[in-house]
């Protein structure tokens, strides 16, 4: 059951949300527009609030979906079965087959991941919300997407140390983490030479 617990949760990842609302939106290749990235960020910055948070509800329903339901329908129901199959839905939207193997970034999938997993595992409640609320700080500061995802993914593997999670789920995290750092390289460098697009929120002070 593990093996079809693995190609449906990748399968289900590999659904390239972002790519499909351009074309039945707008009829575009969201991949040609904006940064490029088959992701919800580049979503709201092309199509909008609207369509953007449809995707991003949507990817973070992929995560859902795989830890928590397709887990349980299967009868994997131990905490190693649901991080494999959290790592196949990921890596699903982060590589999918859909589209040579090029897809988004992985937050919005990371943190239905997250959420699925305080369905069914108590514990891992406080890991969701500390890890939540650095993206949410981060952002708040600086108005900066990329950076935000980036800090959340490093502190989530240091969250779940400090909330005595299984080894298996601090592995999880820090593949996680690794996962977001590598796909945001564009991001760090756009970041090092102060060229990463900013929103400026309400607060922040105009240069």
């Amino acid at each position: 059951m593990i093996i079809l617990g693995i190609i449906i949760s990748y399968l289900i990842g590999a659904i390239p949300t972002a790519y499909i609302y351009g074309r039945i939106y707008k009829k575009i290749d969201i991949r040609e527009h904006g940064s490029g990235n088959v992701g919800a960020t580049n979503v709201f910055r092309v199509l909008g609030k609207g369509p953007g948070i449809a995707v991003l509800i949507i990817d973070i329903l992929k995560g859902v979906l795989a830890v928590a339901v397709v887990a349980d329908l299967l009868g994997l129901t131990d905490i190693l079965s649901r991080v494999v199959l959290a790592l196949c839905v990921v890596s699903g939207h982060n590589w999918t087959v859909f589209l040579n193997f090029k897809g988004g970034k992985g937050i919005a999938t990371s943190l239905g991941v997250l959420i699925g997993l305080t369905i069914r595992i108590a514990s891992i409640r406080p890991v969701l919300l500390f890890t939540v609320l650095v993206w949410i700080s981060s952002f708040l500061i600086s108005g900066i997407i990329s950076i935000s995802s980036i800090l959340a993914a490093i502190a989530l593997p240091i969250i779940m140390v400090l909330t005595n999670q299984p080894f298996v789920l601090v592995c999880l995290g820090v593949i996680f983490c690794i996962f977001v750092v590598l796909r945001h390289r564009p991001n760090i460098k756009r970041l090092l030479t102060g060229q990463e697009p900013r929103i400026h929120l309400p607060f922040h002070k105009q240069k």
